[in-house]
């Protein structure tokens, strides 16, 4: 009885996390209060990994229809329309927030701004082209693959390639990174004025341990498909993914410290972005390696 009581209570909080980071609405039976808001914080890379598997799909449907650039940008409308675009409004208010700001002061309230700024603009279109040149140059990889050795041929189905298995693991690795620094980091930000309040403010060592071993996993899983395909083996890529994770981690969170003294839950949707797209560029330099 207590197995499956505590089984219940993770899966209630998985659900808590999805319902706040994405449009898919929570089952009627979940609670939702201060404690398991803290809580879910374990489960953010694993809503990353739900947020993948959708734009893949996504991807690997219209890819059986359209060029791999329009397959592409269809994925990654359907990525923003799942979470709502909640990451990609942190990037822009921190860009804001950092590039128009000289005090601290100034700076968290021009992140409270709901207004577009262009130094959110600028970052927020800089994102969004090189995500879609980082995994157009991916699908280059996976059409080679199909030349040479007929892989793509399942039926008349295509098989998972690099763009899929890459944003399926960018999408899990990006949250797991930007939400490890809860577990350093203060946050700067009061809850009654802020527009973008993080879901979590504490992080136990539990946690931190989930959150990890999810991104983890998955590397593992993702880079392990496509290692008889040329490229780095397994063990390497999953070492290339996690020490750039780290270094993306440790820039951020002393950047960070330097401009604000901590972090805001627009700074790690910012940071998820970021990690986003050093994923794409490591998996590309992991897998077109001879």
């Amino acid at each position: 009885m207590a197995f499956l009581v505590c089984w219940h209570r993770q899966l209630m909080l998985f659900f808590v996390a999805l319902g706040f980071f994405t449009r898919i609405p929570m089952p009627r039976w979940v609670v939702v209060d201060r404690i398991a808001l803290n809580q879910a914080n374990r489960y953010f890379g694993a809503v990353g990994l739900v947020v993948g598997f959708i734009s893949a799909a996504v991807y690997w449907a219209a890819a059986m229809i359209f060029p791999a650039s329009v397959a592409i940008i269809l994925a990654m409308i359907c990525s923003m329309f799942v979470t709502g675009g909640f990451h990609e409004d942190g990037l822009a208010d921190t860009a804001d927030g950092l590039g128009g700001g000289w005090r601290v002061a100034d700076k968290l309230r021009i992140m409270k701004d709901s207004r577009l700024g262009s130094y959110g603009a600028l970052a927020l279109v800089s994102a969004l082209i090189l995500k879609w040149q980082l995994l157009l140059a991916l699908s280059g990889l996976s059409e080679a693959t199909v030349v040479s050795s007929g892989w793509y041929q399942w039926g008349d189905v295509p098989k998972p390639d690099h763009v899929m298995l890459a944003i399926i693991i960018a999408h899990t690795l990006s949250r797991v990174v930007a939400t490890s620094l809860i577990f350093s980091e203060p946050y700067v930000q009061d809850d009654d004025k802020s527009k973008s309040k993080p879901l979590a403010e504490t992080q136990t060592v539990n946690d931190l341990y989930v959150l990890v071993l999810t991104g983890i996993s998955v590397c593992f899983l993702g880079v392990s498909i496509l290692s008889s395909r040329g490229g780095l083996e397994p063990f390497e890529s999953v070492l290339a993914l996690a020490f750039s994770a780290l270094m993306v981690r440790w820039i951020a969170a002393r950047f960070l410290r330097r401009q604000i003294g901590g972090i805001t839950g627009d700074t790690l949707g910012a940071v998820q972005q970021v990690s986003e797209l050093v994923c794409y560029g490591v998996l590309f330099m992991c897998w077109s390696a001879t």
